[in-house]
């Protein structure tokens, strides 16, 4: 194991240091000020540098804060602890922004130093473990055995052209699944060209898809060339194909059966020599019994069909996710990577992920911009991931709470909400009585809108009108008029509501 570099001029707290690491079967190495450790980290190779610097803060010759900003910029990834005295507290604080994994007051207590060195030796050294799998992994990462079936599935595509259609919830990882089948298939050495056909105008979608020629509308000054001339040789993603318009979905039935296609206003069959991936969070099969989704056109897409998992489904893979997550906010912001503790992950790894991968790399980002220490703890989580420490032990989800008369009002609404035939959906979650009602709802906007919805607002007014409704109702055993004088509003608006909410 590395030793446990010491810095500071006080010989006796080297001598009590040294000591009681050496207890603990911790090699130490002393210094008496910055200027010998610089040198000592010059000639030391990556096998004989610290695991841990520990480093007073005020020294002859230079100052810990000094040292911390020359080492982090040569190992970013070794943990300082920084010691001082209560009256350098400022400054001690001030180090967290300099990379600082922790402080340490003088004077201190020796077993509590101790704790926060092997505390520090334990976060190097998972930290490593961390390093080293995200050098060697792959442009996908998960260790569940759902991800395998889908490695395993990408695997056995590899040398093949055939249309393979991706099926899973939003934000779950579906571009990386067509990018991985694109780069193990024999035209890798051509273009991979994505489109998301929910997020283009249906009057825009043609011309994208197939370009167009000059004159063919107003404004098209010259011929452009669309998505599948721009794959020539290569993959074309086609995200949210559930979303295509059903006069488009002819055209792409054409081009998907005889390999050519028409620019919009051209008269000269064009050839496209590409393999298409199509992508969808939807229910195909439910979308062509309603008749919004040619019944052709999805036997021809789902020749194989590639499952990926929601990030529920694989919960083992969370903490793998979120430290590379953490590595690559802070590669993308140009700051230190965070470290996240074991509990932080244990709270991670419980939450349901309604936005699946890209909620997690959300929050990722989130925590490297807003949590206040280099390593994040539960208390730091966002408020969607619903963390309680109280009754429950740090970093463990809480024992549930006691039922309330309000989780009882609540527990009748919810009864009579499917006595009345109110689908879960419309009733939404039971939150508490007070203000922890509006922690739901913030939770619950939060969740939606990383999920990608676009229908936030509608949902959360829908929810929240049925779930007031139905209270007043249950307070008033069912009497319309007298909920309304309750609620404030008119026995029209009651009645209107109702019918419009679905609640008879």
């Amino acid at each position: 194991m590395k030793p446990i570099w010491i810095v500071d001029d006080d010989q006796s707290i080297r001598f009590v240091l040294e000591k009681a690491l050496l207890r603990e079967q911790l090699p130490t190495r002393s210094f008496t000020n910055p200027k010998d450790v610089l040198a000592a980290l010059n000639e030391a190779g990556d096998e004989d540098g610290p695991q841990i610097l520990v480093s007073d803060i005020r020294m002859p010759g230079g100052t810990g804060l000094e040292l911390l900003e020359k080492v982090k910029a040569r190992y970013p990834g070794l943990p300082v602890i920084i010691m001082t005295a209560f009256s350098d507290l400022d400054s001690a604080v001030s180090a967290f922004q300099g990379g600082a994994f922790e402080y340490l007051p003088k004077p201190f207590d020796l077993p509590k130093a101790v704790e926060l060195i092997r505390r520090a030796v334990e976060e190097s050294q998972r930290e490593e473990v961390a390093e080293e799998r995200m050098a060697a992994a792959p442009e996908m990462l998960g260790q569940a055995p759902a991800m395998q079936d889908v490695f395993r599935g990408i695997g056995r595509l590899s040398q093949s052209n055939v249309t393979v259609l991706i099926t899973g919830e939003s934000g779950s990882g579906k571009e990386l699944v067509a990018r991985a089948l694109h780069k193990h298939s024999p035209r890798a050495n051509g273009p991979f060209v994505a489109i998301n056909t929910a997020a283009i105008p249906k009057d825009l979608l043609e011309s994208e898809l197939f370009g167009h020629e000059r004159g063919a509308f107003t404004g098209a000054q010259t011929m452009r060339r669309g998505r599948f001339e721009q794959a020539e040789g290569g993959t074309l993603f086609l995200d949210e194909i559930g979303d295509m318009p059903y006069d488009l979905q002819t055209r792409l039935l054409r081009v998907l059966s005889d390999g050519h296609f028409y620019r919009v206003g051209g008269h000269s069959a064009v050839k496209a020599n590409v393999r298409v991936i199509a992508a969808t969070h939807q229910d195909l099969e439910q979308r062509v019994k309603d008749g919004a989704f040619r019944e052709d056109l999805f036997h021809r897409l789902n020749v194989i069909r590639l499952r990926l998992p929601a990030l529920r489904e694989r919960r083992e893979d969370v903490p793998m996710l979120t430290r590379h997550f953490l590595q690559q906010s802070a590669h993308q912001l140009g700051v230190e990577p965070k470290r996240i503790s074991d509990a932080a992950l244990s709270w991670l790894s419980h939450f349901s992920f309604p936005g699946n991968v890209r909620q997690l790399e959300n929050i990722c980002h989130w925590l490297t911009v807003m949590a206040p220490a280099q390593v994040i703890e539960p208390k730091d989580l966002p408020p969607e991931v619903g963390v309680r420490l109280e009754g429950g032990e740090a970093g463990k989800p809480a024992a549930p709470m006691p039922a309330s008369p309000a989780d009882h009002a609540a527990a009748a609404v919810a009864s009579q909400a499917g006595a009345q035939g109110v689908p879960p959906s419309l009733a939404g979650p039971v939150v508490q009585a007070g203000e922890d009602w509006e922690n739901g709802l913030q939770a619950q906007a939060m969740a939606l809108l990383a999920s990608g919805r676009h229908d936030v607002w509608d949902e959360l007014t829908r929810r929240f009108e049925s779930r007031l409704i139905l209270t007043a109702l249950a307070a008033t055993k069912g009497r319309r008029i007298e909920a309304a004088q309750k609620l404030g509003i008119g026995r029209n608006t009651i009645t209107r509501k109702i019918q419009e909410l679905g609640l008879e």
